[in-house]
């Protein structure tokens, strides 16, 4: 039997069409996971696994970790695909409290605090290339959240060419850095007499910061319902996204440790723009700076396509929050979602204008609640077994319940060491407030509840 799709209701006003194709969810999901973390996070990785093996088992445990959670995905997105993605998936399995919970911290915390990082991200690198000011970063950060938010208003043709077009161009702006790396290798340091034992790897720290690196496939379920290609193109595109970024992952931080070497990769602040310096000259690092900046926007479009579609299906479901779930048919968008988002990201831009690290404070932000709806997530996966087990699964998860519970251990554990970073940066009453007023916000929506707008209808 074939789950109906809730929210049905509101078809008459538009829904989400079969309009990408695989390759266009593959780009989405490579634009989103190639961030500017890759950029940053190599040398903490170098640093926690202390010698260049355990650095590259760090990197390979990731992405097999990856693979592990994507599959997960796969088989709830292939089973119930909808523009919500988990959101969809939770209120399947906990019912509407919850996932109005969720759909709330997406709204207000994951997706927009996600995009605020990333557009100071942008605004440091791009104030490399050409200063505004004191205030430079803030102001290219709010540019690209205008600029992003009012190309996919313009509609999901437009805006998937462009993710396309500018993952191609990251992927070969890495290209070019990694063949600096492996075309002007670090002369090798001479050996000492006694070699000194390697230093502990802590695996547990070094995998934390691989994982961020890696972060945001799972947004490829937010777009199942507009794939082409049958409920499995989901699981193509998932597994072609996630081999394609690991081995773009791996070439690069061996051409990293190639151009640097393994002490001076650790010891690096911009390990990306010191490769290029030291191969192409002063003209490298502006080079390296406009390539992050490319990766950024691609993440950040990447990120907003998906995020709009979350509010989107929170609208669907609750009258309080009922015009964000109008489709726009003539854009194949839903443009009142992403005007949302966008004004909602760049009030968290100018609230970090005021931090010494915009790019810290959405870290300390988001990560705790991102991690715990994460691992909600896939307890959700155990559940939807059991409730709908009448229901085809075009794909299911390989081992279960192996590595269902293997992607749950690594939430739990994720969830923890964000919350204690949160904790140590005295952060985590921030994201608490915004959450709480989501209660609130839940308790006058259940006032105004629908009876027929009900999620929790026996498919």
């Amino acid at each position: 039997m074939t789950p109906s799709a809730p929210g049905s209701a509101s078809a008459a006003a538009g829904a989400p069409l079969p309009a990408l194709s695989t390759f266009d969810a593959a780009m989405i999901v490579c634009g989103i996971v190639i961030g500017g973390g890759i950029f940053a996070l190599p040398p903490l990785v170098a640093s926690s696994a202390g010698s260049g093996a355990w650095m590259f088992a760090a990197w390979g445990l990731g992405a097999v970790l990856t693979l592990v959670g994507s599959l997960c995905y796969a088989e709830m997105a292939a089973t119930f695909p909808h523009a919500g993605g988990d959101y969809h998936f939770l209120t399947r399995a906990f019912g509407r409290d919850v996932s109005f919970f969720f759909g709330w911290a997406r709204a207000a915390v994951i997706t927009t605090g996600s995009t605020a990082l990333h557009a100071y991200i942008f605004g440091d690198y791009a104030s490399r290339v050409v200063s505004l000011g004191p205030s430079s970063a803030a102001i290219y950060a709010a540019a690209m959240v205008l600029l992003l938010t009012g190309l996919n208003i313009l509609g999901l043709r437009e805006s998937s060419r462009t993710q396309n077009i500018v993952t191609v161009l990251l992927i070969a702006g890495m290209a070019l850095v990694a063949f600096g790396g492996f075309h002007t290798p670090i002369p090798a340091a001479p050996q000492p007499a006694a070699a000194v034992p390697a230093p502990a790897p802590l695996l547990g720290s070094a995998l934390l910061f691989v994982l961020f690196a890696y972060g945001g496939w799972n947004e490829a379920a937010y777009v199942s319902a507009e794939l082409r290609g049958g409920r499995r193109s989901i699981v193509t595109a998932l597994i072609s996204a996630i081999a394609v970024i690991t081995i773009l992952y791996l070439v690069f931080v061996a051409a990293l440790q190639t151009g640097l070497g393994f002490d001076g990769l650790k010891a690096s602040q911009a390990p990306a723009a010191d490769v290029a310096e030291h191969a192409f000259g002063a003209f490298g690092r502006t080079l390296i700076a406009s390539v992050v900046c490319l990766s950024v926007l691609a993440s950040s479009n990447a990120t907003m396509i998906v995020g709009a579609r979350s509010n989107y299906a929170l609208g669907l479901d609750w009258p309080i929050m009922s015009f964000l779930g109008r489709w726009d048919k003539s854009r194949d968008a839903p443009v009142a979602a992403f005007v949302a988002q966008g004004a909602i990201t760049l009030a968290l831009v100018i609230l970090a204008a005021r931090e010494p690290s915009g790019v810290r404070a959405m870290v300390e932000f988001t990560a705790p609640v991102f991690w715990f709806f994460f691992l909600l997530s896939g307890i959700a996966l155990l559940v939807l077994r059991r409730k709908y087990a009448h229901v085809a699964r075009p794909f299911a998860v390989p081992l279960y319940p192996v590595l269902p519970l293997i992607f749950i251990g690594t939430c739990a554990f994720l969830l923890w060491s964000s919350l204690a970073y949160a904790q140590s940066h005295h952060a985590t009453q921030v994201a608490f407030y915004v959450m709480a007023a989501g209660a609130v916000a839940w308790v006058i929506a259940r006032l105004r509840r629908d009876p027929g707008r009900s999620h929790d209808r026996e498919i």
